[in-house]
């Protein structure tokens, strides 16, 4: 399997690109990673020689964090990251990942990769830890800010498939992000949604408040992207907020001190729960080819994190299982 990787993309890219791509095909045999970037910059991250299972694909240009999507898209088309999405797309590789401009790669997928038969809108799913111990897989977050009913329909039945296929989930349950848990209670959207899904062989169970995604309400939240992206937003400023109060407080005195020491591998626990790091790379679902978005702050874990992703993504063939799942529920999808 060949997996192309956009080795400029992210915040500590290309060593982090560089070294979570190494520690993949290591363990990994079977498994070719093609660096695209700045050949002299991935080389400089780089060991000593080329190892085998990787291979650089040179390309001029980055598309930087605060680049505008579209024109960056067009206007930089020797981008690594558009450069990465067209490998897929020419089949050269089986999936593509970026660490880089969430917006740049939605763009990409839809120019290059292009969207599903069937498929309006491909949505951009998220990880939300929970008590549960796994996370809850969140979509739309942010690629389509407004939605119509079968737009949502269609994320539930790819979010389930992918929590099915590449998670492990069994049978997964389906949620709906409301403001109510009864039927009926929400906007015009949620209310018209609600009855598409109640009708399909998905494990929907209903409304889902906000305050009960952590505590693992559904293993696949469905929502439109502005609310998703509010909603991730507002959770990861809520764990930023409680890690810094915690720091302050464990170091305000000697006998503070003293008990951080003694609960830290608790603490270390609780992180490592929290980390985006430990569910890998973040799905666009809808596109003809797998495409994996990585943290902008990923590390070289995260990025191996990634890569095992795409890897089950493609193994599993869950645009195959999508395909054939918005077919038998096609009536659901045309109200």
């Amino acid at each position: 399997m060949r997996i192309a990787l956009d080795a400029m993309g992210g915040d500590n890219a290309p060593r982090s690109t560089v070294l979570g791509a190494l520690q993949a095909v290591r363990e990994n045999s079977s498994l070719e990673i093609v660096l695209v970037g700045d050949e002299q910059a991935i080389r400089r991250e780089l060991p000593g020689e080329l190892p085998a299972g990787l291979e650089i694909h040179p390309a001029s240009e980055v598309i930087e964090p605060d680049d505008e999507p579209v024109r960056a898209v067009r206007r930089k088309k020797g981008a690594s990251l558009v450069v990465a999405v067209e490998l897929a797309r020419e089949g050269k590789v089986d999936a593509a990942i970026s660490a880089g401009n969430t917006g740049a790669l939605m763009t990409a997928g839809l120019l290059y990769a292009g969207r599903m038969e069937g498929i309006e809108r491909p949505a951009l799913a998220a990880f939300i830890p929970n008590i549960k111990g796994r996370a809850t897989l969140t979509l739309d977050v942010g690629a389509n800010m407004d939605a119509k009913p079968h737009h949502l329909f269609q994320y539930a039945v790819m979010g389930s498939l992918y929590a099915e296929k590449v998670l492990g989930f069994e049978r997964p349950t389906v949620g709906l992000l409301n403001v109510g848990t009864e039927e009926g209670k929400g906007n015009e959207l949620t209310k018209a949604v609600f009855p598409l899904l109640a009708r399909t062989d998905l494990h929907f169970v209903g409304n889902v408040e906000a305050r009960d995604v952590m505590q693992g309400a559904c293993d696949v939240l469905v929502c439109d992207g502005f609310v998703g992206n509010v909603l991730l937003k507002a959770m990861e400023g809520t764990a930023s907020t409680i890690f810094s109060l915690l720091k302050q407080e464990f170091t305000s005195s000697l006998i503070n001190k003293v008990g951080a020491a003694m609960l830290k591998p608790s603490l270390v626990r609780f992180k490592q729960r929290m980390d985006y790091a430990e569910y890998g790379g973040a799905p666009l679902l809808g596109l003809r080819r797998p495409v994996i978005k990585a943290h902008g702050s990923s590390d070289e874990r995260a990025i191996k994190n990634a890569i095992a992703s795409a890897v089950r993504f493609v193994a599993e063939d869950v645009n195959g299982f999508i395909q054939d799942a918005l077919q038998k529920n096609q009536s659901g999808e045309s109200e």
